[in-house]
């Protein structure tokens, strides 16, 4: 069961930031499982059955979820090979991060957030969820008022087509969502207070529940497009 990050979590990785290498990493490997990544896999374990409600399909596994601390550094100019941060991905089990759906969380000394949308753009996502907002307008701002987004103190994010036909029946408070590339909701400046005790559970899961209706909206375009691919 999680019951906060420590301090500890945050010496390690200051540490790994100003050590950036393999011989450090690989000594202190014992000490990174104990305070980052066990309590990492703590938080996705607590939060699992909540994920499968929203998405039986969604892929709960902390090896799974959990970011490498490795980095890729193949096409970077920074070639540090460790990350000093984490984050996790709730997505659906096997499915490719590009382009995907996903509810995610992140923590490291200068970063904490938590949120869900769309991994880069999906053009032909966003499409049909654009064609399914100009059939039921109505319907999709009735669903994106019952998230109550600015109560929650929860963000549309994202990049947006700055040149785009809208047509008139898409009323004003529509217009952002209409015209995104790529969107994802996130929490706006959580308390830091909270991440260092079982709070944060709790903010999240909240979070992540109040998403689930936009999640399943955006997840039936994508079953959708799927489906057709396969026919």
């Amino acid at each position: 069961m999680f019951t906060g990050f420590t301090d500890e979590t945050i010496q390690f990785l200051l540490d790994l930031k100003f050590h950036n290498n393999s011989t450090y990493f690989h000594e202190q490997h014992d000490r990174y499982v104990e305070t980052v990544q066990t309590p990492f896999y703590e938080l996705i374990n607590d939060l699992a059955d909540d994920m499968r409600k929203i998405d039986p399909l969604m892929e709960t596994r902390p090896y799974k979820c959990l970011s490498r601390i490795h980095r890729d550094t193949r096409f970077s100019r920074d070639k540090s090979p460790y990350r000093d941060h984490h984050w996790f991905l709730f997505r659906r089990a096997a499915e490719p991060r590009d382009k995907s759906l996903f509810y995610y969380f992140e923590f490291g000394p200068d970063r904490l957030g938590w949120g869900m949308g769309i991994w880069g753009e999906n053009r032909e996502l966003m499409d049909l969820f654009r064609k399914r907002m100009r059939a039921n307008p109505d319907g999709t701002l009735a669903l994106i008022d019952d998230m109550n987004l600015a109560g929650r103190h929860l963000l549309l994010n994202g990049r947006f087509y700055k040149r785009m036909d809208i047509p008139p029946e898409i009323p004003q408070r529509l217009k952002q969502w209409y015209t995104g590339k790529e969107i994802y909701i996130s929490r706006y400046e959580p308390d830091w207070k909270w991440a260092f005790s079982d709070r944060i559970v709790k903010e999240i899961r909240k979070d992540f529940l109040a998403m689930a209706p936009m999640y399943r909206l955006l997840r039936g375009c994508m079953d959708d497009i799927q489906k057709d691919g396969t026919e």
